[in-house]
């Protein structure tokens, strides 16, 4: 699926990027995102500080890898999960598409307000 805006591009990312905002759109699940950001844990390390169950932090760490947003790995009987760079970089890109349309709004505004700030000259009579 695609969509495209006016003078914009083409983003074929819509259905990841879905997935991606709806499993952020959890509280805990962003906790567990900025917990990360630290480093790799393990599923117990990252379901300490709720007061949740390991079975219920296993479900949010399930939807964020399928929003592809973690990468989880087997070491033995632990499963480490860490962030997924490439999804970061996914929300950012469309976030900069954003940044961008909304700096061309800002600049047509600029120009606007400069133009009326300039003064015109009356004719004679």
């Amino acid at each position: 699926m695609s969509y495209i805006t006016k003078k914009m591009k083409v983003h074929r990312n819509v259905p990841t990027l879905d997935a991606t905002f709806a499993a952020l759109a959890d509280p805990t699940r962003r906790a567990i995102l900025a917990r990360l950001a630290l480093g790799e844990a393990t599923v117990m390390e990252i379901a300490n500080p709720f007061d949740m169950t390991q079975p219920a932090i296993s479900r949010h760490l399930k939807v964020l890898e399928g929003a592809g947003l973690i990468e989880r790995r087997i070491e033995g009987a632990k499963r480490p999960c860490r962030l997924a760079p490439t999804a970061i970089t996914e929300i950012d890109q469309w976030l900069g598409m954003l940044r961008q349309a909304l700096s061309r709004n800002y600049d047509r505004l600029d120009d606007v307000l400069a133009g009326m700030q300039t003064p015109k000259r009356r004719k004679k009579k």
